[in-house]
């Protein structure tokens, strides 16, 4: 008799649908959304464990802060609001990857929506958006997912039609 070696297969990496079902998941989890500890001036957060090899976070939003244009490089995404609500503003058109430093974009690509406790959104790579929490009184709570874990994030500046690469941040700059 043969015996032959186990196979070892390597996971599947989470699509955008699977890491917006674990955020609305872990965003119900009500005993995980209690034990974030609010700052009343700056946002905080807190890593989570993500589906396969996902990076995810758990995040509080002082009334009033948002994240600023920016996105995800070549990671897809989701997000869900725990408690609150959040305002995101998106582009609806893909942009360049690199080479560039500043683009005008054209009429009609601004998106937005309002997320309320339980509503989520999943994303592709090169995603650009900014995530706001509007109230002028209440927190708001998230859940975020990403795959591959986040390799940089680039931070966009705008002014009308006109998108300006800002800055570059690498892990280290937030963990």
């Amino acid at each position: 008799m043969t015996r032959s070696a186990p196979v070892h297969t390597k996971a599947a990496a989470p699509t955008a649908a699977e890491l917006l079902a674990f955020v609305r998941r872990a965003a119900a989890d009500t005993d995980m959304i209690a034990s974030l500890p609010l700052d009343p001036e700056g946002r905080t957060w807190v890593r989570l464990e993500g589906p396969g090899g996902s990076e995810a976070w758990l995040i509080g939003w002082p009334p009033g802060t948002g994240t600023g244009w920016h996105d995800h490089a070549e990671s897809v995404g989701a997000f869900a609001t725990a408690s609150g609500e959040l305002t995101e503003n998106s582009l609806a058109v893909r942009l360049p990857a690199s080479g560039w430093k500043t683009l005008e974009l054209a009429e009609d690509v601004d998106r937005g929506r309002h997320l309320g406790p339980g509503e989520g959104r999943a994303f592709g790579r090169h995603h650009v958006h900014e995530v706001l929490n509007e109230s002028t009184t209440e927190h708001a709570i998230s859940v975020h997912a990403y795959h591959p874990p986040l390799p940089l994030l680039r931070r966009f500046g705008r002014s009308g039609a006109v998108l300006r690469l800002e800055q570059v941040e690498r892990p280290e700059d937030w963990q």
